[in-house]
């Protein structure tokens, strides 16, 4: 008889999710690895024999524990799991899934509930930042239902709000990693693509579209499908791994950090017609970015490169302040292939120095069920 964990299947914000208790996983990271991977049916392209569904948004996991520090009431650690590698990504957060863990602490108990709203301080490992989540809560229970909408989600939901205000050099200790507002990436006799490399919730390269080729409106289909695309924008990420201390190679950059750094490509407001055919109008925004997840175009966006993204367009200079309208807004909304998103920034400078006082976004999260997962004999025996 298969061996048995307990797990939760939640959606956070655009991602899904499985989420553990820490305390029913092996505590050695061999076997924890090779169990989650068997859970999600990886390495597999259709994750046929898993709970991964063939996509990087759906396949991630939590592992969550109540936590030892005083400032925070949960630890939680976010795999980003491989869908055609033996490879559990540790290396960044989900913002979107983080939302779900949010939720999941409360329905668990591993905060005291308090109506309407529960914060649920959250360490999260992977940068050993520090996110405040705002949990609406009845009795004594997440409510889910509400009527907060976000692009990419076709239902309404009930308003999580996250802060990721902590998150300053959450992978780099640096919110510019590099110390410039740009930096030149040269490779392939000569090419040159100037960058910026910001480090808020997630360490990102920012890159213009219209350097890469692109206009910043394209969707998944037509980015997925252009190799040559695919191979440069990987390039450049793979490049501004090793800039920053990521990787000490940037050619092992794909397989061993595959989710870390993220890199978008900008362009400035433009109408077009989302990946719903829902008309996204040029008033109504303030850029366009388009953010690649595991090697493949995000569907939506990833939530910690939106803090990310906001955090860039505010500081003067860079190649995201460049695109930015409207620059005054205090809530700063673009466009990606399935919308909008807004977050709330604000970017202070004081003596040369850039600090950040907010970085909040608002999520839905729905547990979607609860079991067990089985894992195969020869999963705990090779």
């Amino acid at each position: 008889m298969p061996k048995k964990i307990p797990c939760t299947i939640m959606r956070g914000g655009t991602s899904k999710g499985v989420l553990f208790r820490e305390k029913d996983l092996p505590s050695e990271q061999k076997l924890k690895d090779k169990i989650i991977l068997s859970i999600f049916g990886s390495p597999d392209p259709r994750q046929i024999d898993g709970l991964g569904g063939a996509d990087s948004l759906t396949s991630k996991c939590a592992i969550i524990c109540p936590s030892s520090r005083e400032d925070a009431d949960i630890d939680y650690t976010i795999g980003n799991v491989s869908i055609t590698m033996s490879l559990v990504d540790y290396s960044s957060n989900c913002g979107n899934l983080s939302s779900a863990v949010a939720a999941f602490a409360v329905d668990e108990g591993l905060v005291i509930p308090k109506e309407p709203t529960t914060l649920v301080r959250m360490l999260n490992t992977n940068t050993q930042k520090l996110i405040i989540a705002e949990v609406p809560v009845k009795n004594g229970k997440f409510l889910t239902e509400g009527d907060y909408s976000i692009s990419g989600v076709p239902w309404t939901g009930a308003k999580i709000l996250l802060d990721f205000k902590n998150t300053a050099g959450s992978a780099t200790g640096r919110l510019l990693p590099t110390g410039n507002i740009k930096d030149t990436i040269t490779f392939d006799k000569g090419n040159k693509f100037e960058v910026s490399i910001v480090d808020v919730a997630t360490p990102m390269v920012f890159v213009r579209a219209s350097d890469v080729g692109k206009k910043g409106t394209e969707l998944p289909g037509e980015i997925n499908s252009d190799v040559q695309f695919l191979e440069k924008i990987e390039k450049i990420r793979s490049y501004a791994a090793k800039m920053i201390g990521i990787v000490d190679d940037w050619k092992k950059a794909t397989t061993s950090t595959p989710a870390t750094p993220k890199v978008a490509f900008v362009a400035k407001p433009a109408e077009y017609e989302d990946f719903n055919q829902q008309l996204i109008k040029k008033e109504n925004i303030n850029f366009v970015s388009r953010i690649m997840s595991m090697q493949k175009l995000h569907k939506a966006y990833a939530v910690t490169g939106a803090i990310c993204t906001a955090v860039a367009a505010k500081i003067e200079g860079t190649i995201v302040n460049e695109v930015f309208e409207s620059k005054n807004s205090k809530e700063i909304t673009f466009a990606h292939p399935l919308g909008t998103i807004s977050v709330e920034i604000k970017v202070e400078k004081k003596k040369e120095k850039i600090f950040l006082e907010k970085a909040a976004i608002g999520r839905t999260a729905r547990r979607i069920m609860d079991g067990f997962a089985y894992i195969p004999d020869r999963v705990w025996t090779t």
